[in-house]
């Protein structure tokens, strides 16, 4: 499985770089204030390094998150990167039809559970289908509404939610409100059609409900901080497009999938 072999490409990146500076495990451990024990595993690959670590790691060793990920030298991101920052104007104009279609249903869907709640606006709108989308990803590794998402200061941002949008409010599928919540500002949808759930598998709905039922209260403050310790937030540069491969470097608190435990004679 991919998670596998990225566990053990970032175990073999972080002896190399902990090698180069001619320190110890346990001035390693020191410095991330974590016992020695747990860098051990970690270059073992036994288990996966957490957000905040990732962050310190990248700090100790001046170097960039998406090296230690060994991002940067799988050609395959690198490429898709490229092309996702070179089309993002595209995909504002022109939305593959599946996936606008995948899109929609999964936010009217949301809407229909939601909507009525007062903390639901745009802000939190975006985290639910961001925390959809990426736990989708990690539970089966494969898309479900096929979403691109940038890193932006507020948590993960939508690309195609705008263009969509206005198709939807354009077809009288959903009504746009201007309201405000605690003095600030907010924009609200409003269903006026039902979801067609003939489109969508029972494993999506699965995972849309566990997300409504776990976060759905939140206030976009709150939504917009716990999205910021998720690793594919942490380890993404600002305005830059997300990976969905950094979900299998989820920390346990946000990871969906159990993983099986590394056989040391494949390390």
């Amino acid at each position: 499985m991919a998670s596998k072999a990225r566990l053990k490409d970032v175990a073999s990146r972080l002896k190399e770089l902990r090698g180069r500076r001619g320190m110890s495990q346990e001035d390693v451990a020191s410095a991330l204030n974590i016992p020695r024990s747990a860098v051990s595993q970690m270059e073992n690959a036994e288990r996966s390094v957490s957000g905040s670590e990732l962050v310190a790691l990248s700090k100790l060793f001046e170097v960039s998150t998406d090296y230690i990920l060994c991002l940067e030298n799988d050609l395959e991101v690198v490429i898709e990167k490229a092309q996702a920052h070179k089309q993002i104007q595209e995909m504002r104009i022109s939305v593959p039809q599946i996936q606008s279609d995948k899109f929609k249903q999964v936010l009217l869907y949301l809407l229909e559970r939601c909507a009525g709640k007062p903390n639901i606006g745009e802000t939190v709108l975006y985290k639910l289908l961001y925390f959809i989308d990426f736990n989708y990803y990690e539970a089966y590794e494969e898309q479900l509404t096929g979403a691109t998402y940038m890193k932006n200061k507020f948590g993960p941002t939508p690309v195609e939610f705008i263009k969509i949008i206005d198709q939807m409010e354009e077809s009288e599928d959903v009504k746009i409100i201007k309201d405000k919540y605690y003095g600030y500002s907010q924009k609200r949808y409003v269903p006026l059609i039902k979801a067609d759930l003939t489109k969508l598998k029972a494993s999506e709905k699965e995972i849309i409900d566990q997300v409504i039922n776990q976060l759905s209260d939140k206030t976009a403050r709150e939504i917009s901080e716990y999205s910021h310790e998720d690793v594919p937030w942490r380890a993404t540069g600002n305005k830059d497009v997300i990976d969905y491969e950094l979900v299998f470097y989820r920390t346990p608190a946000y990871s969906v999938r159990s993983y099986p435990e590394e056989d040391s004679n494949d390390i």
